[in-house]
């Protein structure tokens, strides 16, 4: 294998271990992400048992009112019912005093009924906003245990980039934006091996004349298909 073949094996080393401290980083993030997540789902229900509350209140509001005006009513028919002449008149006033009596039974089996959802639903609040206290304590303790394990993979892929900078100092210029190039175009894979015929960048077949050729391994050489820088390398057995 040629030196400058060598530099790019050594350059797709670098980039690969830099991709996965990344991929790290990224997945610390993305659970910090999710406890976040949780979290506003959890406020957001909470606000919604706490809406739900705030109407039932100025429901049972409403009902409380009429049934006291229900039995204002009552009292203001009765006291005229002393006064009434006529039975048809009479017969008005027990059909008002029949209606809001009606009022008062309805209103206050709908306010048995509007309590009860209060009751449950104020200790769904309670247990929901709990329970947000315990995520948003863990949330506390993840995000600092996170900012430490980013820290550490931060210091580690600074010490990478360095290696790689050197290196890209000391690879040809022309050499160095192809194989970025194919970097960014190749989901991070620039070189490849190609085993058996094969490029592993692609897995598809290299003509025989060119694997034979890139066996020597004397000069560079790119996959017919996907462009990639591809080499030989012998492998190791186990025995060996």
């Amino acid at each position: 294998m040629n030196e400058e073949m060598s530099q790019l094996v050594i350059m797709q080393e670098i980039d690969a271990e830099l991709s996965g401290l990344d991929s790290e980083i990224r997945v610390q993030e993305e659970e910090i992400g999710k406890r976040e997540q949780t979290i506003l789902e959890k406020k957001e229900a909470l606000a919604i048992f706490r809406d739900n509350i705030t109407k039932s209140e100025q429901k049972r509001m409403e009902l409380s009112t009429n049934q006291d005006n229900a039995g204002e009513r009552i009292k203001d028919r009765q006291n005229k019912m002393m006064q009434v002449q006529t039975s048809r008149e009479h017969q008005a006033l027990l059909k008002e005093i029949e209606e809001s009596k009606r009022v008062i039974k309805e209103s206050r089996e709908q306010l048995l009924v509007i309590a009860t959802e209060i009751k449950e639903t104020e200790n769904k609040a309670a247990e929901m906003d709990n329970l947000l206290v315990g995520e948003q304590i863990l949330l506390s303790e993840e995000t600092e245990a996170v900012k430490k394990k980013i820290k550490k993979i931060t210091s580690k892929r600074k010490a990478v980039i360095t290696k790689r900078n050197k290196l890209s100092r000391e690879l040809n210029g022309s050499l160095l934006k192809r194989y970025d190039k194919l970097i960014k175009k190749r989901n991070g894979l620039a070189v490849a091996k190609a085993v058996d015929g094969v490029c592993q960048g692609c897995y598809m077949s290299v003509p025989p004349q060119q694997f034979n050729e890139i066996l020597k391994g004397d000069k560079l050489h790119y996959c017919p298909t996907c462009q990639r820088i591809i080499y030989f390398e012998e492998e190791i057995s186990e025995e060996a």
